[in-house]
């Protein structure tokens, strides 16, 4: 059988946990990153046989109790917990809240006004597949020259694999198209047609680029962390990101930039003046 989303996130979480972070010694034959199955279904109270039959989509009906433990033993964040739980729901055959056939392509005026709250610092509201639907000018002006917002809607996901453009916007860009490429895959996963079509479209045109990193990126990307970005007029930005979600059944994400230090503010100064 075929390993499930739920499968593959159980055991990105493993391999991700240092032996030591749970007490035990790393030891010199491990075979595998981070925590062996056997360990963790030790540590969490469950038998190896169905933490393997979790983990390879043998069993797809895991109970609450099973999850909750699974989640502390491997340290899950609040988010990453809401998201196992969501993947469990999806894998064993129930709907998920969010997964709509249709997909937000406008912002409610509340949240083009809280946008208009934000300037000039750049911040963008992006849905589930990636699509830009409002940003600040405080953006585009950051974006406009790397040729982002070119496309109708602009897609942060095919903007990053497929416009030779990204590579130079992006200096980290191996560490950016992780993330986008992470953030698909878990729309994906929650059965979000649109951003399962996207994937499909980028496994065509982007090749292995993006498959290589859309397959092995089964953890929730980050939250918040640091960008750097590459502006034709003022050079290299670093920028501090905070990404929101909002209240919106379409669970949409406000992403917030600040510079990170005193030369990237005076950057975006200039790019004001």
């Amino acid at each position: 059988m075929r390993e499930t989303e739920l499968g593959a996130f159980l055991r990105a979480h493993r391999e991700a946990v240092p032996p030591t972070a749970v007490g035990l010694p790393n030891g010199d034959r491990r075979r595998t990153p981070g925590l062996r199955r056997a360990e963790l279904a030790t540590l969490a109270g469950v038998s190896v046989d169905y933490l393997t039959r979790l983990e390879q989509g043998r069993d797809r009906s895991p109970s609450a109790q099973v999850l909750a433990a699974l989640a502390e033993t491997l340290g899950l964040s609040r988010d990453e917990r809401i998201h196992l739980h969501r993947l469990a729901k999806t894998t064993g055959g129930g709907t998920c809240d969010g997964a709509a056939a249709t997909r937000a392509l406008t912002v409610r005026p509340t949240v083009q006004a809280l946008l208009d709250q934000l300037e000039p610092a750049p911040a963008l509201v992006a849905n589930r597949p990636g699509d830009l639907l409002a940003w600040t000018a405080g953006f585009a002006r950051l974006a406009s020259p790397t040729g982002l917002l070119e496309a109708e809607p602009p897609n942060l996901v095919r903007y990053a694999f497929t416009d030779p453009r990204a590579h130079d916007a992006h200096p980290d860009w191996d560490t950016v198209a992780g993330e986008r490429a992470a953030a698909l895959r878990a729309a994906a996963a929650l059965g979000d047609p649109h951003a399962a079509l996207l994937a499909e479209e980028l496994t065509i045109t982007a090749d292995a680029r993006f498959r290589d990193r859309f397959e092995g990126s089964a953890a929730l990307p980050a939250r918040t962390g640091v960008e750097r970005w590459a502006h034709p007029q003022v050079g290299e930005l670093r920028l501090a990101y905070e990404s929101l979600e909002l209240p919106d059944p379409d669970e949409l994400r406000l992403v917030v930039y600040l510079a990170s230090d005193e030369a990237t503010a005076a950057a975006l100064d200039r790019l004001i003046t």
